[in-house]
């Protein structure tokens, strides 16, 4: 079962990173998430996670961080933790 674990508030087009707020449960690099959109749906491997411009492996839950994505998204997209 796939779980939402975070929310879109920003998207940085020319650097393709989007703003991330984790919920639920913390997000890793190598995760590998769905984000899902209003037109658009798509399944990556998580590769990069910033915070305030430092790399760092996970993200606890309640804070807000950067996300390197391999396509667009929009602010309002949904990110969901794929099940294993």
């Amino acid at each position: 079962m796939d779980i939402q674990i975070g929310k879109v508030t920003h998207y940085y087009d020319k650097i393709f990173v989007a703003v991330i707020t984790v919920m639920n449960q913390p997000l890793k690099v190598g995760d590998t998430v769905k984000v899902s959109g209003h037109d658009n749906e798509f399944t990556q491997k998580i590769t990069s996670l910033q915070i305030e411009h430092d790399q760092v492996p996970s993200v606890a839950v309640g804070e807000t961080c950067g996300m390197k994505v391999d396509q667009p998204v929009k602010a309002g997209d949904v990110l969901y933790l794929m099940g294993s």
